[in-house]
């Protein structure tokens, strides 16, 4: 990603390999309540500032999307690679009994609210070490 000293990337908080000099580094708590308690992957972020290249680590094949002033995405909080400052980051229960019984992703979903751009990461690495365990034998 390039950064032009007027944009913020924030990313997963594991997600940096490396960047020029000129570019800032930062780990960020998410102060809402929410994110902290029940999206321990969202409560820990990486905030990239300044001027030139940053590459960050993401899993899978990533997608793009442009959220406009106001537009929600919900996504499972580990999918979230990376997003414009502008955009925010919060955790929301999901509703409805049916949900809460049967979900296999849990209770919880990120809710990203615009304006801004959003890299989703479609394999995170725990879902990939979930997808491979039932074929890795122990003998």
């Amino acid at each position: 990603m390039e950064l032009d000293g007027t944009n913020t990337i924030i990313g997963a908080k594991n997600a940096f390999l490396v960047s020029e000099e000129s570019v800032n580094f930062e780990t960020i708590f998410r102060k809402k309540l929410g994110a902290g308690l029940f999206g321990g992957e969202g409560f820990i972020l990486q905030k990239f500032t300044g001027k030139g290249l940053v590459f960050l680590e993401v899993d899978g094949e990533v997608l793009e999307f442009n959220l406009e002033p106001g537009e929600k995405m919900f996504i499972e909080a580990g999918h979230l690679a990376a997003m414009d400052e502008t955009v925010d980051f919060d955790i929301e229960r999901v509703k409805g009994a049916k949900n809460m019984l049967l979900s296999g992703e849990g209770l919880f979903l990120g809710t990203l609210t615009g304006p801004g751009r959003v890299w989703i990461q479609t394999m995170p690495l725990s879902t990939f070490i979930d997808n491979i365990m039932p074929y890795i034998t122990t003998k």
